[in-house]
């Protein structure tokens, strides 16, 4: 910003002399004269400074969400991975705040990304689980997809002047047999590109892959044929294709990587590097595929940086659910001949009991990282506020200036001033349901169907109230000291909270 000047003017002689001599004869006028001077000049870019900022928190921002797939709490290592590191997320992690009690509403995608999208429990729409075929969502008494009449981020940013675009996994409906599911567009996308679990545009795997071809032989869009480790490039690529073509209007982008989602395929020859670190084959795939997105989220991140676009984007990075844990994974016969090292799934939920398709903290507690520059202040950390993946919806239309629909019910809160200003207690209940469709290869971790936080209590239990447990998360954030037989009292309030959340909810939307 220019700041004017007056043109300069001219002084008679008589002018000048008579200043001449007050200022010698008053040299403490002088310094006076100049000290104010001075000090009108500090008021004056002070207020040309405010007003800079002023403007700046009146500018909407841009908006961009990675939701990275199947990444576990400890995966990065700025959230405590000491095998292998994620310099790039790290960066952006130092350069805004970390949330380290941060949950996503559901064990696995399907609702997990629902909630992220709505700003509502999954529950509403009766998605328990992940969408599949038409029979299997119909025994799990689920829809095929959910409802384009569900209110989307996208839709209401939009009607706020915003360019919108989905780049990567989606998971809401279509693949497989079901060919009626509403596009991405339905949403409020302008533009999306997904992967076999979505129509419209999408990228696919070559070769015979029965859910790839099932894809294929649904039409419905533009098919592009690349190898799963390509994947995220092309959609780093696309989604700063159509941020370019939008850069002077305010934009909002989901980036949704398939990676860190098993089978993990690394480009070839990339693996082998990480023998010294681990000796178990799986392990050494996740790191190289682990990695890879790193880069390639730290590449996307140079080039916004390169438009000029990092001073007034906000970002968000988290997962959607804890890491793998299919049986194969623990069975000798899926590892090479004369392995004697230790059978394990890869992805690390940093000590949390539970992994995916389990309602312990490992399944569903994520890395939470959110950066806005001089906004949010750079390198904070927050242990104590509890905030979830549908909170995003009313928080970013906060910041953003977008006014809500009259009709929205939102399950979420605005955690806003969370994140401008310092933590704050959480004033709601959070609650769970998966039914278990999936169950952790290990057994241990196989959870109740309902789960329900409360302050730092947290309940589990089955939908006909049996197999109770109780922990207290400050104390015991693993979760290995079950009390729910020294706290009778606690268990039956915090059962009947969340049983009725259940019947209520599952009978709002029937």
């Amino acid at each position: 910003m220019r700041i004017k000047t007056r043109r300069s003017v001219t002084l008679t002689d008589k002018k000048y002399t008579l200043i001449q001599m007050k200022n010698r004869l008053n040299p403490l006028a002088k310094l006076l004269r100049m000290n104010g001077m001075i000090v009108l000049f500090l008021v004056l870019l002070t207020a040309c400074q405010s007003s800079r900022k002023r403007s700046t928190a009146d500018t909407p921002p841009n908006v961009i969400l990675i939701f990275i797939d199947d990444m576990g709490y400890g995966d990065l290592s700025i959230f405590g991975n000491e095998q292998v590191t994620t310099p790039h997320i790290d960066a952006l992690a130092s350069e805004g705040l970390r949330m380290t009690q941060f949950y996503v509403n559901s064990p696995i995608c399907s609702p997990s990304r629902v909630a992220i999208t709505t700003g509502q429990y999954p529950l509403r729409y009766g998605i328990n689980s992940y969408f599949a075929s038409r029979q299997q969502n119909s025994q799990r008494d689920m829809p095929d997809f959910l409802p384009a009449r569900a209110p989307a981020l996208a839709r209401i940013l939009r009607g706020n002047g915003y360019a919108t675009g989905h780049f990567g996994k989606w998971h809401m409906g279509g693949g497989r047999d079901v060919d009626d599911a509403p596009h991405p567009t339905a949403f409020g996308f302008d533009r999306s590109l997904v992967a076999f679990e979505g129509l419209g545009n999408r990228v696919l795997e070559p070769g015979d892959n029965n859910l790839q071809t099932s894809s294929a032989k649904l039409g419905q869009g533009h098919i592009t044929y690349a190898q799963k480790y390509e994947r995220t490039g092309i959609y780093v690529d696309t989604a700063l294709a159509f941020i370019s073509a939008h850069r002077d209007q305010p934009f909002y982008v989901n980036l949704w990587p398939n990676d860190v989602h098993d089978r993990h395929i690394p480009e070839p020859g990339s693996a082998e590097k990480f023998a010294d670190i681990t000796d178990n084959p799986y392990e050494q795939e996740f790191f190289a595929v682990l990695t890879a997105m790193d880069r390639e989220i730290g590449r996307f991140l140079d080039e916004l940086n390169k438009m000029n676009l990092l001073d007034n984007t906000l970002i968000i990075l988290t997962s959607d659910n804890g890491p793998t844990d299919w049986p194969r994974y623990y069975q000798p016969k899926n590892y090479p001949e004369n392995y004697t090292g230790a059978m394990y799934p890869p992805g690390s939920t940093g000590g949390f009991h539970g992994r995916k398709w389990s309602l312990y903290e490992g399944g569903i507690r994520m890395p939470f990282i959110v950066f806005w520059k001089d906004h949010i202040r750079p390198g904070r950390v927050d242990s104590t506020s509890t905030t979830a993946a549908m909170d995003l919806l009313p928080t970013i239309c906060r910041i953003t200036h977008t006014e809500l629909p009259s009709s929205y019910q939102s399950d979420g809160q605005d955690i806003s001033r969370i994140w401008l200003e310092g933590p704050r207690k959480r004033s709601e209940d959070l609650h769970w349901f998966y039914l278990n469709s999936l169950k952790p290869g290990n057994p241990n971790f196989v959870a109740p169907e309902l789960a329900i936080r409360s302050g730092d209590w947290k309940l589990l239990t089955e939908v006909d109230g049996s197999k109770v447990s109780l922990f207290n998360l400050a104390e015991d954030p693993f979760e290995q000291r079950d009390l729910s037989t020294a706290q009778p009292a606690k268990v039956s309030e915090l059962k009947a909270r969340v049983l009725k959340w259940y019947e209520d909810t599952k009978e709002g939307n029937r």
